[in-house]
């Protein structure tokens, strides 16, 4: 049996290797290389990078879609690709290993710091939005009760039935930590259920109350509402554009370039993009070079 497991850990890391090559030689050729993290959102961001280079600097532009942050990272660290946009909160706890942080500003300065110290990497401002943790009900709901932020929501819990994925439950900065926080006092234990049904369960009302995205395609198109975390329980989640410092000397033009780019999306601007990919199936390179048209880039 333990001949067997070790077979096949060797024949996964091999696989990933392989994989891993085909995406750099079918995708990544260029002088400046973007990857993406292997998700709408992901994709969408990843082409704004690589549209916005292409356009100002002259550069040959390649694109990667990896899947995860530690896969992405190791690509950017080891020098396979040249940029891509981390989530300041995921850098923070995930790569960094550090705990939890909700101060946005020190997260983003520790994060500057150890980024160049560690890997010889630059840590750019925010693309203007968060894609954090969110708290979401029904668009008539809020309306209903003047329901705005999580506090105003807690009193309405007793007679609610939460519905969450469970991730969200076990995880340290979830929902038992929230709970407690605002004082979230359920009837009957929270629904664990698969983050794909999560929002159709909210619109069935089979749950009051859901956790998703805060950039999800789904809340402007269905009408939902996001409830303003107005304690700060969670951490940060900035977009940021990660690049390689050796890139930005041998292009100087791409630290400009890329900079233009902060404040530019704001968090209903990018649920917008993603509906337009995900809800209406447009593709994601018309979707970017429409927003930059409007955005005057």
């Amino acid at each position: 049996m333990k001949r067997f497991f070790t077979f096949f850990f060797l024949t996964f890391v091999l696989v990933l290797g392989v994989v891993g090559c085909n995406l750099i030689s079918n995708g990544g050729g260029g002088d400046f290389v973007v990857a993406s993290k292997g998700f709408t959102e992901q994709d969408i961001l990843s082409e704004l990078l690589a549209q916005q280079v292409e356009a100002t600097t002259g550069l040959r532009v390649g694109r990667v879609r990896f899947t995860g942050a530690l896969v992405t990272h190791g690509a950017i660290a080891s020098g396979k690709v040249d940029a891509y946009v981390e989530y300041s909160g995921t850098a923070f706890t995930v790569i960094l290993k550090e705990k939890v942080v909700n101060d946005a500003k020190v997260v983003y300065a520790r994060l500057k710091e150890a980024y160049a110290r560690r890997f010889d990497l630059e840590v750019m401002g925010s693309l203007g939005f968060e894609n954090t943790f969110a708290m979401i009900i029904r668009g008539e709901d809020a309306r209903r009760y003047n329901i705005k932020t999580l506090s105003s929501a807690a009193r309405f819990t007793p007679r609610w039935r939460g519905g969450f994925g469970y991730e969200f439950v076990e995880r340290e900065d979830g929902f038992p930590g929230l709970a407690k926080v605002y004082g979230f006092r359920f009837a009957k234990s929270p629904r664990i259920m698969d983050l794909g049904l999560i929002y159709r369960a909210l619109l069935q009302k089979q749950v009051d109350i859901i956790n998703g995205n805060s950039t999800d395609g789904q809340i402007s198109r269905l009408g939902l509402v996001v409830l303003e975390d107005d304690l700060k329980y969670f951490p940060p989640y900035e977009a940021v554009p990660i690049v390689r410092r050796a890139t930005l000397q041998k292009y100087p033009q791409l630290r400009q370039e890329i900079a233009s780019l902060v404040g530019l999306i704001s968090a209903d601007e990018m649920r917008q993009l993603n509906y337009l990919v995900e809800g209406e199936l447009r593709d994601v390179k018309d979707v970017v070079r429409e927003f930059r048209q409007k955005k005057g880039l």
